[in-house]
C-alpha cells in the first residue's frame, strides 16, 4: 500500500509534460474518475488505480498553477501538440532530474463525459532502471466535485487503513509539495 502514492506521483510527472500543453483539451468542471493502468518496459505495475479528481473551471492541468506550467515548459525542446477532430497527439522532449523524456500522448474523447489517454515515454538514460513507461488513463465524469473539494483534489477508494471510509486523499498543495520533493 505504501506504494501506491509514490505510483501516483510517478505517473503524475511523466503525464504531467503532455497536459501542460497550452493547446491539450481540458476536461469539464467536476468530479471525474479517472483509471490508470502502468506498464515499465513489459512489466505492469500494480494495478490498475482507481481515483476520483475534482477539477475547476479553466484548471484542468494536474495539480499546476500557470507558473509551474511554464517552469515545466522550460524542461522541455520539444512540445508539438496536433489536434485532428475528438483527437489530440502531443510528442514531447523534456528532462527530468538528467534524464531525457521522450513521450507520445494521444488524448481521444468528447471530455465532457469521457476520455481516453495513452501515453508512452522512454527515459535516456533509464530511470531508476525503467526505459520505458507507458500508461492508458481513461476519465468518465461523474458529476459535481464534493463539498469541500477544491481543484485538483484527489481520493483513491477502497484502500483499508488509509483514512476515513478507506479512502487515500491528497489535497492539490500535498501533491504539489510531493511532486517536488520527488523531483530533487
Amino acid at each position: 500500500m505504501r506504494h501506491i502514492p509514490s505510483l501516483f506521483l510517478l505517473g503524475a510527472v511523466v503525464l504531467a509534460p503532455a497536459l501542460h500543453a497550452a493547446d491539450a483539451p481540458m476536461r469539464k468542471p467536476g468530479l471525474w474518475e479517472i483509471r490508470t493502468e502502468t506498464r515499465t518496459g513489459t512489466q505492469a505495475m500494480p494495478g490498475p488505480m482507481t481515483m476520483q479528481m475534482c477539477i475547476e473551471q479553466g484548471k484542468d492541468d494536474l495539480t499546476a498553477e500557470p507558473g509551474d506550467a511554464r517552469e515545466m515548459r522550460k524542461r522541455c525542446s520539444k512540445m508539438d501538440v496536433k489536434r485532428s477532430g475528438k483527437t489530440t497527439t502531443i510528442d514531447s522532449v523534456c528532462m527530468m532530474d538528467g534524464h531525457t523524456a521522450t513521450g507520445r500522448t494521444v488524448i481521444s474523447g468528447n471530455m465532457a463525459t469521457d476520455y481516453r489517454m495513452e501515453n508512452t515515454t522512454r527515459f535516456n538514460p533509464p530511470m531508476q532502471g525503467m526505459q520505458t513507461m507507458s500508461s492508458v488513463q481513461t476519465g468518465k465524469w461523474i458529476g459535481p466535485c464534493k463539498p469541500g473539494q477544491q481543484h485538483g483534489s484527489v481520493t483513491l477508494p477502497g484502500m483499508p487503513g488509509m483514512g476515513p471510509g478507506g479512502e487515500f486523499r491528497m489535497d492539490a498543495e500535498t501533491m504539489k509539495r510531493l511532486q517536488e520533493q520527488y523531483g530533487r
